[in-house]
């Protein structure tokens, strides 16, 4: 399984953020992605999970046959947002997203064993909004292993962590790396995975004006 980005730019709004951003992973590798603050790593993540159109550049998914995967049965992505209704239980929560992003074939943990997975035995029962941030975001965690998916893309995924639930994310996705899945994270903290590599994204550059066009 591999996945490959090609010429990747990105707008926000007129602004270009990046340009001639590529890469390719192979089954069981990860990548980081790194740049300073606005330089497009949120906006780069939401094109490949097909939730923003590209200025230019491809991105694919393709299986162990070489045939082309689509983003929707693909994907995981968890980005700032924790993607969970605050009334309803943590069970509600993740039994939800099993049920959504089934497919055909169904696989992954059930959702007691996502919570545990998580370290967070014996509060299904309660209603997400009453969790503190970090279990916040450790039960959004729980939702990429409630269903199997290859890739997963998440922004910055440990947000509101303590250490010790930074070493937990590092791995659940080193598990699922050793399983033959990706993993794309953009982040501005180093992540506990081992033997990912890095790609740091640069301003793109913007065209100085000319003379006569500082007269328009």
């Amino acid at each position: 399984m591999r996945a490959i980005a090609e010429n990747m730019a990105g707008r926000r709004g007129a602004n270009l953020l990046f340009a001639d951003v590529g890469f390719a992973l192979n089954s069981g590798e990860g990548l980081t992605i790194t740049g300073p603050n606005g330089v497009g790593k949120s906006t780069l993540l939401r094109i490949i999970a097909g939730l923003l159109p590209a200025d230019a550049g491809t991105f694919t998914i393709l299986d162990y046959n070489d045939t082309p995967l689509t983003v929707a049965d693909a994907i995981h992505y968890l980005g700032h947002s924790n993607a969970m209704k605050r009334e309803l239980t943590v069970s509600e929560n993740l039994a939800f997203w099993k049920s959504f992003q089934a497919g055909e074939t169904p696989q992954g943990l059930s959702v007691p064993d996502a919570i545990a997975a998580v370290e967070l035995d014996g509060i299904g029962h309660l209603p997400f909004g009453y969790l503190s941030a970090g279990q916040q975001r450790r039960i959004a965690l729980a939702r990429l292993l409630v269903t199997a998916r290859p890739l997963w893309i998440l922004d910055e995924p440990t947000a509101a962590l303590d250490k010790r639930s930074d070493k937990l994310f590092g791995s659940l996705a080193s598990n699922h790396l050793a399983n033959g899945g990706m993993v794309i994270a953009a982040t501005h903290l180093p992540l506990d995975i081992a033997g990912v590599s890095n790609l740091e994204i640069a301003p793109a550059a913007i065209p100085h004006e000319t003379e006569a066009e500082g007269w328009l």
